[in-house]
Protein backbone atom coordinates (compact mmCIF):
# COMPACT_ATOMS: atom_id res chain seq x y z
CA UNK A 1 0.00 0.00 0.00
CA UNK A 2 2.71 2.29 0.87
CA UNK A 3 4.30 1.44 -2.54
CA UNK A 4 1.07 2.74 -4.37
CA UNK A 5 1.16 5.77 -2.33
CA UNK A 6 4.17 6.74 -3.17
CA UNK A 7 4.24 6.22 -6.91
CA UNK A 8 0.73 8.60 -7.05
CA UNK A 9 3.03 11.16 -4.80
CA UNK A 10 5.55 10.75 -7.40
CA UNK A 11 3.62 11.10 -10.56
CA UNK A 12 1.24 13.68 -8.76
CA UNK A 13 4.69 15.89 -8.79
CA UNK A 14 6.19 15.16 -12.19
CA UNK A 15 2.20 16.08 -13.22
CA UNK A 16 2.56 19.83 -11.21
CA UNK A 17 6.13 20.31 -11.96
CA UNK A 18 5.14 19.83 -15.70
CA UNK A 19 2.16 22.31 -15.55
CA UNK A 20 4.62 25.04 -13.94
CA UNK A 21 6.59 24.46 -16.24
CA UNK A 22 4.13 24.40 -19.06
CA UNK A 23 2.42 28.05 -17.64
CA UNK A 24 5.87 29.74 -17.25
CA UNK A 25 6.45 28.39 -20.90
CA UNK A 26 3.06 29.89 -22.41
CA UNK A 27 2.75 33.30 -20.36
CA UNK A 28 6.46 33.81 -21.50
CA UNK A 29 5.18 33.51 -25.10
CA UNK A 30 2.89 35.89 -25.00
CA UNK A 31 4.74 38.39 -23.13
CA UNK A 32 7.12 38.53 -26.03
CA UNK A 33 4.18 38.32 -28.56
CA UNK A 34 3.07 41.39 -26.82
CA UNK A 35 6.27 43.09 -26.66
CA UNK A 36 6.83 42.56 -30.56
CA UNK A 37 3.12 43.88 -31.54
CA UNK A 38 4.23 46.94 -30.50
CA UNK A 39 7.19 47.37 -32.69
CA UNK A 40 6.46 49.10 -35.24
CA UNK A 41 9.06 47.71 -37.93
CA UNK A 42 7.23 49.68 -41.32
CA UNK A 43 7.48 53.36 -39.92
CA UNK A 44 9.13 55.67 -41.68
CA UNK A 45 13.16 55.92 -40.54
CA UNK A 46 13.58 59.06 -38.56
CA UNK A 47 16.70 61.07 -39.49
CA UNK A 48 19.48 60.95 -42.82
CA UNK A 49 17.58 57.56 -44.33
CA UNK A 50 18.73 56.34 -47.41
CA UNK A 51 16.16 54.82 -50.10
CA UNK A 52 17.57 50.81 -51.08
CA UNK A 53 15.91 50.18 -54.14
CA UNK A 54 14.98 51.37 -57.02
CA UNK A 55 11.53 51.18 -58.57
CA UNK A 56 12.57 50.85 -62.07
CA UNK A 57 10.24 50.84 -65.40
CA UNK A 58 11.28 47.18 -66.61
CA UNK A 59 9.65 45.30 -63.62
CA UNK A 60 9.63 42.64 -65.06
CA UNK A 61 13.25 42.10 -66.00
CA UNK A 62 13.81 43.25 -62.56
CA UNK A 63 11.54 40.69 -60.34
CA UNK A 64 13.29 37.70 -62.96
CA UNK A 65 17.28 38.97 -61.97
CA UNK A 66 15.91 39.12 -58.34
CA UNK A 67 14.63 35.55 -58.86
CA UNK A 68 17.68 34.43 -60.31
CA UNK A 69 19.55 36.11 -57.75
CA UNK A 70 17.31 34.20 -54.76
CA UNK A 71 18.15 31.08 -56.65
CA UNK A 72 21.66 31.16 -56.91
CA UNK A 73 22.69 32.33 -53.43
CA UNK A 74 19.86 32.06 -51.58
CA UNK A 75 19.33 35.65 -50.41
Amino acid sequence: MVSWLKLVWNTAKVFLAFSICTLVFYFGLLWINQEYENYHRYDEPKGKAVKVFNLSSDKDSNFVKRLFYFYQTGE
